[in-house]
This record gives structure tokens, sequence and C-alpha cells, in this order.
């Protein structure tokens, strides 16, 4: 009897590392198309050339040289984008620093079909919203063509797809970069609290980059390009309510095996 038990602790063992080994490989081979891939530490590459809302050709290299919130976003966007950015604007007349001393701001268009014009006309209506004196020079609003663009959103890990409708499905996130070009934190969603981007911004200053929880909701949550939000994944959590399950099986296993063998 009790080398039946633990043959079939042994082959439970082995199925157990099978089924982690399969899926370790599986998310290794799983390319995202359309979500965040946090890449904390990397650097943006700063040799890029962008366009500000004014028409004139700037770099990345020139204009961030303090902590900067980067928004990734599309500024004809009929989705989550204006909330971002209204929730944005909404935070940094909250945080107890100052722009353009402390940190500046950085909209970047992921669509290389917007116009230094666009940039400026929603340029004009998020200053306008703001309640606290803050320089237009200190939130730029950027347009680029499409290799730009994706140079990057692939160095920051921002993936995203055009739909049917010409539009664009992608995730909801602000970065905070260090001046000197490295990815210090992600902020998801489109709300945002202000002590959080406050310590994210003073992180970014001292160069640190802390990890959020975005791997666990990438577990739990799947995209629905259709619903162009995220849903529980209810297959991956039941998954991992029974490996649980099993692990919490084998030890009770164990302990009754090793009591057994005491008496």
């Amino acid at each position: 009897m009790a080398m039946n038990t633990i043959r079939n602790i042994n082959l439970t063992y082995l199925i157990i590392v099978i089924c982690l080994f399969y899926n370790t490989k599986s998310v290794a081979q799983n390319t995202i198309e359309i979500g965040i891939d946090e890449k904390l530490g990397n650097y943006l590459p700063l040799d890029l050339a962008f366009f500000n809302s004014d028409g004139e050709k700037v770099f990345l290299k020139d204009i961030i040289n303090k902590p900067v919130l980067l928004a990734l976003v599309y500024y004809e966007c009929p989705g989550i984008c204006s909330p971002l950015l209204n929730e944005l604007t909404w935070t940094i007349d909250k945080i107890e620093l100052e722009p353009g001393a402390d940190f500046k701001i950085i909209a970047l268009s992921f669509d290389h079909r917007e116009t230094p014009a666009i940039a400026a006309k929603w340029k004009k209506n998020y200053l306008h919203t703001l309640k606290r004196r803050f320089n237009p020079e200190d939130w730029i609003f950027l347009t680029g063509d499409s290799a730009s663009i994706h140079k990057l959103t692939d160095a920051a890990g921002y993936y995203f797809k055009k739909s049917s409708d010409g539009q664009y499905i992608h995730a909801g996130a602000v970065l905070t970069i260090a001046p000197d070009g490295k990815i210090s934190r992600y902020l998801f969603g489109t709300s945002f609290n202000p002590f959080d981007v406050k310590m994210a911004l003073i992180d970014a200053k001292a160069g640190k980059t802390n990890p959020t929880i975005s791997k666990f909701l990438q577990f739990c949550f799947s995209y629905d390009p259709e619903g162009r939000q995220y849903t529980l994944n209810i297959t991956r959590i039941i998954g991992l309510v029974m490996l649980i399950g099993v692990g919490i099986f084998l030890i009770v296993l164990l302990k009754k095996k090793k009591k057994n063998e005491g008496v």
C-alpha cells in the first residue's frame, strides 16, 4: 500500500512538472499582439526624432531631461485615450511636484496619420483644462512617422493594432521615464492616484525601477478586441486554483506518510 502511494505521488509530481514546463514554454513562445509587456529598466531610443505641436522636429534626448510622464495615445481616439488624458490632467493638478522643475509630460500619438496641427488642437484643450499654472513647454504633444513610433513603442513594450474601422485597439497606461531614458514604472488604466504618480516620478528621478502587479493581471485577464477591454479569464483562474489544490493535496499526503512511518 505504501509503495502504491509513493508511486502515485511520484506520478503526480511528474504530471505537475510536465504541465509547468509546458506552460512556461507556451508563455515564452506567446507573442503579445495587443497590450503591454513591462520592460522595466529598458531605455527608450533617445536618438529618435518626432514633431511637436508647432511642427518642429525634436529629438527625445533633447526633451527627456527631467522625470517624464509618457502617455502613449492617439489624439482622435474614440475610446480610452481621452479619459486617460483627462484623468492625467486632473492628477497633475493634485500632485505636490512642480511642473518643469520636477517633471514634464509627453503625449505621443502612435497613429502616424495624425499631424502637428491635430496635436496642437488637443494640447490647447488639455492645457485649458488645467487649474494650476503650467508652462506649455512642459507638456509636449508629439507626432511622428510609423518607423519612429514603432521603435519607441517596441522599446516600451506597448503593442497596438489597427482595427477594421481604421481605429486602434490598444491598452491604457502612462509610463514614468528617468532623465536618462530608463523606463521606471508603468501606471496602468485610465485613472491614477496622485500619490502613486508623485512617488513614481520621485523614483524616476532616482533612476529606480518598480514592478507592478501587471503580470498577475495579465494572467487573470485577457484583452477582448471587440469590447476593447480586459475581461476575466475564468479558465486560467480555475487552472490556477486546481494547481494550488493539487499542491495542498500532495502536502497532506506527504505529512500522512511521514506520520505513518513514524508510528
